[in-house]
């Protein structure tokens, strides 16, 4: 069967997989798992072994997976799902090319005997050595606030032994680093409403920023747990190709496609 891009696929993630997807098929994968059991996602059940196996023979070589995870506390102790995720995808194969971290500006407020949990991990699994690293988006510098600087020369020494140093610059620009920060809930999140009708989602900029890192144009973006369309709405406003399942007949009916076809239409209005 030759699967149809730019679609939504009501289905069993792993099963559709299986029957649907060749080997060596999507450039890139962006999803984030049911975190232990701190939603029903109606009432889905996650493996993610076999997951995690499917997503191994459909990623293309040089391909990524970005994982995006977190743990929930259980008896006093946090579950350490997440990292037992990652190193079963190192034992099967892929690569743990960066282990990223997903910062929430305004996370929920807790009470107990923990400081405020307000990250994520964002796991980047690829198979063998990535193939696009985009590595060019930029954070501005708070001069006021950020004392950095970058040196255009290293330090040397002259024929007498003394060190010399260069010129000092600041940039208004520099690379960011692997801990993304993003604000989160109603309009940070997403300014679609609908979104807010899934459990959990996460915010559309971080979609997007995984999606121009570590893919080109026309590459084919996946989501095997799409939930409320986040990664295909991005995917599509970047011009990538996608496939985004859920085994949701309501996330699929009532939250992706109304997404997407609402983004289409602002679109064709300019």
């Amino acid at each position: 069967m030759m699967l149809g891009l730019d679609n939504f696929y009501i289905a069993d993630s792993v099963e559709f997989m299986k029957n649907k997807v060749a080997d060596n098929f999507f450039d890139l994968t962006v999803t984030s798992p049911p975190y232990d059991d701190l939603r029903n996602y109606n009432g889905f059940k996650f493996d993610y072994k076999t997951m995690l196996n499917e997503l191994y023979r459909v990623t293309k070589i040089g391909g990524v997976v970005v994982w995006v995870v977190g743990d929930k506390i259980h008896k006093g102790s946090e579950s350490g799902t997440s990292f037992k995720q990652a190193l079963y995808a190192m034992e099967i194969g892929f690569n743990l090319h960066d282990t990223m971290i997903y910062e929430k500006h305004n996370p929920m407020p807790n009470a107990g005997t923990r400081y405020q949990q307000s990250f994520e991990y964002m796991f980047i699994f690829s198979k063998g050595k990535p193939k696009t690293t985009n590595i060019a988006l930029r954070e501005r510098l708070n001069k006021a606030n950020d004392k950095r600087t970058y040196r255009k020369k290293s330090f040397s020494r002259d024929q007498d032994g003394e060190f010399t140093k260069s010129d000092y610059h600041i940039k208004d620009y520099v690379p960011k680093g692997n801990v993304w920060k993003y604000l989160v809930g109603l309009y940070h999140t997403s300014s679609d409403k609908v979104a807010f009708k899934h459990p959990a989602i996460f915010p559309e900029e971080l979609a997007q920023d995984h999606i121009l890192s570590w893919s080109n144009e026309n590459d084919i973006v996946f989501d095997p747990m799409c939930g409320s369309g986040t990664v295909a709405k991005m995917a599509y406003l970047n011009n990538r190709r996608y496939i985004c399942v859920d085994m949701s007949v309501e996330y699929i009916s009532n939250i992706c496609v109304p997404r997407l076809e609402h983004i289409k239409q602002q679109i064709n209005l300019f």
